[in-house]
């Protein structure tokens, strides 16, 4: 049987695509994809995607970003994301499905290509794990399969808008990003060439997960296609032990997109604290010397990745 190639150009491609026949048989041949080029295109979105945030070109974004959402590219990688590479991907949600097989992974993917326009999001399944180098326990959420997917397939068009604005010192489940580069700044700010700072204030940000203001996250997120959709997952409650409970507040921890909307939400932390840059054009990145250095980062990465639970 000849490979299931995706369509180089066709990032937009709508249900019915598909270069070997009907969508139907491409789908099923889920083995046979082309899943470098798969990979390729959605890089290249997420590229452009950055460049014209980065531009300040916000229709374009927008436009893109549009784009991202209906591709087939980003479909079929969002789904092995979450059925093949994500560690939560045996863990079930609140309709108890997981998603394991060939046949099932591309029936996901059909369904979201199809359909996902028309998707409500679900409750999340709350359990509680124990935090590394403790006893105390944090709550995770856990999305069902379907949620899952789509949240990886927005997140890939909003992550790249965000990341060409966040603060450049902001190292928090950020991709290519970590504590260690954190460190790294902390350290060359206190040794460097005539450094002017000499105290630091260590602050923690308790159950940050937990504490989102769901209106001003909404509100950062403007005009971004799956806003709606976003809204959903904040608003669709968790299920803790057969017992509902409405969320008026925070984000899952265990969400495929949680990480990225915790840092569109804490984003515009240095203008608060004060922080100040030397002009365009003069010593760019640059912060001036009466000025503080915030430097943010996270110190568990169990968000990124959702972790395999037993209940």
């Amino acid at each position: 049987m000849a490979a299931a190639t995706v369509p180089k150009d066709k990032l937009d491609a709508p249900a019915a695509a598909g270069v070997n026949g009907p969508e139907d048989d491409f789908f099923a041949d889920w083995d046979s994809i082309d899943w470098d080029q798969a990979e390729k295109n959605v890089r290249r979105l997420r590229q452009r995607i950055f460049t014209a945030s980065r531009d300040g070109d916000l229709a374009k974004v927008r436009n893109l970003q549009k784009l991202m959402l209906r591709s087939l590219s980003n479909t079929l990688v969002s789904v092995r994301r979450v059925t093949e590479v994500n560690a939560g991907r045996k863990t079930a949600g609140v309709d108890g499905q997981v998603v394991l097989t060939a046949p099932g992974k591309a029936e996901l993917a059909r369904f979201i290509q199809r359909r996902g326009s028309i998707w409500q999001a679900r409750p999340v399944r709350r359990v509680f794990i124990p935090k590394a180098g403790g006893h105390k326990r944090r709550p995770l959420g856990i999305p069902v399969i379907i949620d899952r997917a789509h949240q990886a397939r927005a997140s890939a068009a909003l992550e790249p808008e965000w990341e060409a604005r966040f603060e450049a010192r902001s190292y928090g489940f950020r991709p290519g990003r970590g504590c260690h580069d954190a460190i790294g700044v902390i350290y060359n700010t206190l040794n460097g060439k005539n450094p002017q700072r000499v105290w630091i204030l260590d602050a923690d940000l308790a159950a940050a997960f937990d504490r989102i203001d769901h209106d001003r996250l909404l509100a950062q997120l403007g005009t971004f296609p799956a806003r709606g959709l976003v809204r959903q997952w904040l608003k669709a409650g968790v299920v803790e032990r057969g017992r509902f409970t409405a969320t008026e507040e925070g984000i899952p921890q265990g969400g495929v997109i949680s990480p990225v909307l915790l840092n569109v939400s804490l984003h515009g932390m240095e203008a608060a604290a004060g922080v100040r840059y030397y002009p365009p054009g003069r010593r760019p990145g640059e912060i001036m010397p009466d000025a503080p250095v915030l430097v943010r980062y996270a110190d568990d990465r169990a968000p990124r990745t959702q972790r395999e639970v037993s209940m």
